[in-house]
């Protein structure tokens, strides 16, 4: 008896190839999704041997994207966005624009017509989340400010991304794609998109008002059974279901139906239960999108369109690398910093996709350009390793050779050094507060409630902007440049903690401290027990371990209850 099988043979295809070619990428040192994009191909109609069922991969794409954007939700924090956001909203908006009219210019230069110019442009102006996120944490630097102003600025992509998501199908007929079903063709363009508008603005009404209630209040019924299956099963049933009824319902897309329902459930007190939980279902279905991607793409235009190639790849590596560059020394930040964020968008991936498929589907992108885009990904984001691996030599190069470039390196920031009224207090026997985030306001509010002075050495400027306008002695830098330690005078302090788990400075922090004050108390902040206990034996000072610190406090309020 034959069987129907081709959803089972297209899976195990995906899944298998994808290993095998996700593997190898990764021992050469490039980031899997390359491979998974291989695999696509590899099973896809454009090469010979074996061909995948191309309906059913699109469907499950289609759930990879709903998976993929609930992710995205999930990990989106406004508080981080909001930290970094006189860089990352001017910087990503005005960046996207300058890419997006690039590729307009250049497909209109090849005879396309003004919407598939558009379509094609906007694909290429956003950079990859997931690509970005390996790169930073690969080296380190995830939790650098270098690395949040280039994530930051990621997120603002992304929900521009989103609106653009949003806007495109109604505007299909205007820009001579397709009308899509439901849309009438003489209604004014007004009124298409204030009804679009008003359908996205009901539906984030009901999740923000319904939502934020109804999903924790579920998450926590289903939690009380003690069951971790029907917990994963409810998250991913509440992205997947919110993700239709939202197309249903308020004709919004799915991607956008999912990245609400992860946005809303990341408020609620599961969510880092949830994230962790769908993870793997959301990283394989997220395989099967890139893969199901893969098999759109037609090798053969490599071959045919070689210059086309080229100048989608010079728009991605080197438009909006200079483009950003430009942008981030025009704020008035570092040279390091803008070197950082321009290699960071020097890539496309998984909203360029959805949106080059939007655009398909709607008439407003030819398959060439479906071709060319996801070539631009696949040649951007295998040399994106390349580009981190060049910003130090290329910034030795050019302090080396350029004053300019000197200049530049050590731009003149007004919160660098403690006002000239600072008072005394602050300056002779106060503490020096390394770090402001979750664990530096803690201490600083307990710092204030015994009015012990001291002084926050910050690397984010806008928190030390923040700090001043409070009143708060503060200072902008990072705490491993020995300058930055001088101008909090830690050579008069009598203390200095450092409350960031920073592996790879703190040692020098605790160096240029003792250098300038031998005296010094120097109380530290331990991320792991074996950093701890190296921090220890090398007798950096006081080190505290986050789990070690919880179980003593809690063992402490154990035996106080049952004492004598």
């Amino acid at each position: 008896m034959e069987h129907n099988i081709s959803l089972i043979t297209t899976l195990a295809a995906g899944f298998g190839v994808a290993l095998v070619l996700g593997f190898i990428a990764e021992r050469i040192k490039l980031p899997a999704l390359v491979g998974y994009l291989l695999a696509g191909i590899a099973i896809g109609p454009a090469t010979p041997g074996f061909v995948a069922d191309v309906h059913i991969a699109s469907q499950l794409s289609e759930i990879g994207v709903m998976l993929l954007m609930f992710g995205v939700g999930l990990h989106f924090s406004l508080h981080d966005l909001l930290a970094v956001k006189r860089i990352a909203v001017p910087g990503a908006v005005v960046q996207m624009s300058l890419a997006t009219a690039l590729g307009m210019g250049l497909a209109m230069w090849w005879g396309w017509s003004l919407g598939e110019g558009l379509v094609f442009g906007l694909s290429l102006s956003c950079a990859s989340t997931v690509v970005l996120l390996k790169a930073l944490e690969s080296r380190g630097v995830l939790e650098s400010m270098n690395g949040k102003i280039a994530v930051g600025w990621l997120v603002v992509e992304d929900l521009a991304t989103v609106l653009v998501l949003v806007l495109l199908p109604p505007l299909a007929g205007v820009l001579g794609g397709a009308v899509p079903s439901g849309t009438s063709s003489t209604q004014p363009l007004w009124m298409t998109i204030g009804g679009t508008l008003l359908q996205v603005g009901a539906f984030i009404a009901v999740m923000l008002i319904a939502g934020r209630r109804v999903l924790p209040w579920i998450l926590w019924q289903v939690s009380k059974t003690g069951s971790r299956e029907l917990f994963t099963l409810s998250v991913i049933a509440a992205a997947i279901s919110i993700a239709y009824g939202a197309a249903e319902l308020f004709s919004v897309s799915f991607a956008l139906g999912a990245f609400f329902a992860g946005m809303v459930m990341r408020e609620s007190e599961f969510s880092h239960r949830a994230a962790e939980e769908s993870l793997p279902l959301r990283d394989a279905f997220s395989v099967l999108f890139f893969v199901s991607v893969g098999m759109l793409f037609n090798p053969s235009i490599l071959m045919e369109e070689p210059l086309h190639v080229l100048g989608v790849l010079a728009i991605i590596i080197v438009g909006k690398a200079l483009a950003a560059l430009v942008l981030v020394l025009v704020l008035r930040y570092p040279l390091n910093t803008a070197l950082t964020v321009a290699a960071s968008l020097a890539q496309i991936g998984e909203f360029s996709f959805i949106l080059a498929g939007l655009g398909l589907s709607l008439g407003l992108l030819p398959v060439e350009g479906m071709n060319l885009v996801l070539a631009g990904a696949l040649m951007s984001i295998a040399l994106n390793p390349l580009l981190f691996t060049v910003i130090a030599p290329l910034q030795r190069w050019l302090l080396s050779r350029s004053d300019m470039a000197r200049k530049l390196d050590q731009r003149e920031d007004p919160f660098a050094e403690l006002p000239m009224s600072t008072e005394r207090k602050f300056l002779e026997g106060q503490v020096v507060l390394v770090g402001y985030g979750r664990v530096g306001r803690r201490i600083a509010r307990e710092l204030d409630a015994r009015n012990i002075p001291y002084v926050v050495a910050e690397q984010n400027r806008e928190i030390v902007e923040d700090l001043r306008k409070r009143g708060v002695a503060a200072v902008s830098g990072h705490a491993s440049d020995p300058a930055v330690l001088i101008q909090a005078h830690i050579a008069d302090a009598a203390m200095l903690v450092v409350a960031t788990a920073d592996t790879f400075n703190v040692r020098q922090m605790v160096d240029t401290a003792r250098t300038l004050n031998p005296a010094i108390e120097v109380v530290l902040r331990s991320s792991s027990e074996d950093e701890s206990q190296l921090l220890r034996h090398e007798g950096l000072g006081t080190v505290f371990f986050g789990e070690e610190e919880l179980a003593r406090g809690m063992s402490h309020h154990v035996l106080q209850r049952f004492a004598p």
